[in-house]
């Protein structure tokens, strides 16, 4: 506990891949972008393979739309296939850099399907809008509000404690979840805690310190943002980050974060957007928020699509722990 109230608790990163992805590196070695991610190359499909097969869960999912300020906006509801709701509930929001992105990858779908196996709860899966054919901010944070808000009011019929419901997302969705916790400090409902996995909160992104830096450094080109951080940005926000850097679009711009929900924020060891969670962790200690940042060891940026993985499990299993801590 700091002088203001707020906490953190970082595992030690190890400094080395997981065995299951150091065995892979030498398939991306020496590979970098551009190239057509429609097509990618050999190498990265065989870096991005499953790893065994799908976990067996306990869900099932129905799809709904809601009304949002800007047009329907896609939701997927997952529920148990066995037994009543625990009142466990989240509001989860997929990565994708805000270009792609869906409710069938990995960490939308297969991630969905493990919280409500581990937790009993319910978890909405948002399909907000893309910043593609000039869609951008605060379009996707416009829906993302729009389904937290919505999952908020019918909460008791959805077999959610509203109490218990939580918000939270990964990467591009770190972001807009954070948004929408950022939101909540002046605009109701409030979410009971956000869940950050491998968030941005910054434009550009903060710099790293010398621990994260040697580990960019034994990162293969092709795994890095770097170089591609401000061009992502600058899509999503429709201009300039120096100008169109607003604390709703990357919360970590915010002046006053007091008020902010608990918060727990997972980092992946090898992922140079870790500068922005670790960043953004310290901000909301420095508020006085309950704030627990976490580093998935071994791992790189966007570890819960890797299908079949113990260490995708293992995440599963500390999102969990946080949705069923009363």
């Amino acid at each position: 506990m700091d002088a203001h109230g707020g906490s953190t608790a970082t595992t030690t990163p190890t400094g080395a891949w997981a065995p299951i992805y150091a065995e892979r590196l030498h398939h991306i070695e020496g590979l970098a972008q551009p190239f057509d991610w429609a097509n990618p190359p050999a190498g990265l499909v065989a870096w991005n393979a499953p790893f065994g097969e799908a976990e067996p869960t306990d869900a099932v999912a129905e799809d709904r739309t809601v009304e949002g300020p800007h047009g329907p906006v896609p939701l997927r509801i997952y529920r148990p296939a066995s037994g009543e709701a625990s009142g466990v509930g989240l509001v989860w929001f997929h990565g994708g850099a805000f270009l792609g992105g869906d409710l069938d990858m990995p960490e939308a779908d297969l991630a969905s399907r493990g919280l409500v196996t581990r937790t009993g709860g319910v978890v909405v899966s948002v399909d907000y809008r893309l910043c593609q054919g000039g869609v951008h901010h605060p379009v996707p944070h416009d829906d993302c509000w729009a389904a937290w808000s919505w999952t908020h009011a019918h909460a008791d019929d959805l077999g959610i404690d509203p109490t218990r419901l939580a918000v939270g997302g990964t990467s591009a969705g770190g972001n807009l979840a954070a948004g929408v916790a950022l939101r909540s400090i002046t605009e109701d409902p409030r979410p009971a805690q956000a869940l950050l996995v491998y968030p941005v909160a910054h434009a550009p992104l903060p710099q790293p310190s010398a621990e994260l830096a040697a580990c960019i450094a034994q990162m293969p080109p092709v795994l890095t943002f770097t170089n591609e951080t401000d061009a992502i940005n600058e899509n999503y926000l429709g201009g300039p980050s120096a100008t169109h850097a607003v604390p709703l679009a990357f919360p970590g711009h915010a002046d006053d974060l007091a008020g902010y929900p608990r918060t727990y924020i997972e980092n992946c060891e090898f992922d140079d957007l870790r500068a922005s969670g670790e960043r953004f962790g310290r901000q909301l200690a420095e508020a006085g928020v309950d704030v627990t940042v976490v580093t998935a060891a071994g791992v790189p940026h966007g570890h819960l699509n890797a299908i079949g993985s113990p260490l995708t499990h293992a995440s599963l299993d500390r999102l969990a722990n946080r949705l069923t801590d009363a």
